[in-house]
This record gives structure tokens, sequence and C-alpha cells, in this order.
């Protein structure tokens, strides 16, 4: 399917849709002193698989803090680290797709140093990022955006993902990386970065409570009135044009 000429329908629906979330979720602003370095941000990304955001932070603090810098982390031996990564959900492959990626970075910069990406647009550092072992394009996109590059990218979550496909906002079975590439032309122009990380935080939220992967609680849903699903179930004719991209 090609979109038709002009303006995107979806950047409205997104437009629409985020006041409706902050209406139910509140604000999730993100303080300039939580910025981290892109660094730990690779780290925690890395060991956070299937583990919520606040033990996976503590878990790469408690790395720094035990060995000191992440070259020494790089050289640490696997029992140690999935001892210290063992509030993880999959702390064995976190630690060993943890240590594959900082010794890939030291062999690139000589040290895990991403200072580099500075320079380069969006693009070009997610998909340098994007090199690395047990590195996608969630875990690049949280490095670009959550971190003091500060740059416009959406990290998608499953949560995310599944409801962007149930919108109608990007193709029903597209993975993360087509999803990415789906919905980035229609997000505001006007949305920071922080404004990105916001939204996928309330979206997260989202799908945690009513739009979950087994259930739907569409009528108490903040996103119903703009989603193609909801609309369907209601048999209502939807309020805001979506069509997927891409499909």
């Amino acid at each position: 399917m090609q979109l038709p000429l002009g303006p995107d329908p979806r950047t409205e629906t997104l437009r629409r849709l985020q006041p409706l979330l902050v209406q139910r979720f509140g604000r999730i602003e993100r303080a300039a002193a939580q910025w981290r370095r892109p660094e730990w941000v690779l780290v925690q990304g890395l060991i956070g698989a299937r583990t919520k955001s606040p033990i996976s932070n503590a878990a790469a603090d408690r790395l720094l803090t035990r060995y000191g810098s992440w070259e020494a982390v790089a050289e640490a031996p696997l029992d140690e680290l999935r001892e210290l990564l063992a509030t993880q959900t999959y702390p064995n492959v976190a630690a060993e797709r943890l240590k594959r990626a900082l010794q890939a970075v030291v062999a690139e910069r000589g040290a895990v140093d991403l200072a580099h990406l500075e320079p380069l647009d969006t693009a070009a550092a997610m998909a340098w990022l994007e090199t690395l072992p047990g590195v996608g394009r969630k875990i690049a996109a949280g490095v670009v955006n959550a971190s003091t590059l500060d740059r416009k990218a959406l990290v998608l979550d499953g949560h995310h993902t599944r409801i962007l496909q149930r919108m109608g906002l990007v193709p029903p079975k597209a993975d993360t990386a087509r999803a990415y590439e789906a919905i980035m032309p229609a997000m505001p122009p006007e949305w920071s970065a922080a404004d990105y990380d916001e939204h996928d935080l309330l979206m997260k939220k989202v799908g945690q409570t009513t739009c979950r992967p087994s259930h739907r609680d569409c009528p108490i849903c903040p996103a119903e009135a703009l989603c193609r699903t909801g609309q369907g179930r209601t048999g209502q004719a939807r309020t805001g044009p979506a069509p997927p991209a891409g499909a």
C-alpha cells in the first residue's frame, strides 16, 4: 500500500494520541540530571532483555562500581558477570552479550568510548551501533535517544510495536526494525527527543495495562478512538485516519 500524497494522516493521529496518554498516565518528563552517557545506555540495553528498567539501571551502576570502567567490565570473567547480573531475567545471556559487545567496541575504538557518534547523523550513529554483537534497532535507538546524544529516535519495545500494529500505524507483522522505518516518517516534526522518549514510555504503559498481548480492554483504552482495532471492535467509524505504512 502506498500512502496518499500530502501530509501523512498518521502524524495527526500521533498528535491527538499524546495528550490522551498524558491525561491517563500523567507526564513522564526526562530531567537533564538523569541523562546518561551513551556507553552506560548501551550497557543497560544489552543486559535489559525482559527486565524492568529500574532493575537494569541498578545492575549497570553495580557493574561500573565493581570494576571502575567499562573496559574492565569487558575483560571481567564471565562467571563474575553472571553473578553480578543475577537480578536480570536472563543473566547468562546478558553477561555473554555484554562482554562480546564491549570487547567489540574496544577492538574498534581502543576503549569503550562512543564519542565518535556525536558528529554523526542519527541514522549513521544507529547503523554503527547495530554492527555490535547483540545490538538491534531498539538498543541502538535507546543509545542515541535516551543519552546525552539526545537524538530523535523512537525506542520501540514489544508493547509499543504491538500497539502501533493494532492501531494500523505500521504493518501488522512488522518486526522492530520495519516498524521503526514505517513510523519515523510520521512522527510530528515539532516533537523533541524528550517527546519521543515520553511517547515510548507512555505507549509502554498502554501495553502493560489495556492493550496486552493476549487481551485488549478497548473500552477503557485511551487510544481507542484513534485505533483501527478498537473502532473495528465497536463497529464505529474511525475518527483518526491511520493507514498502515509500507503494508
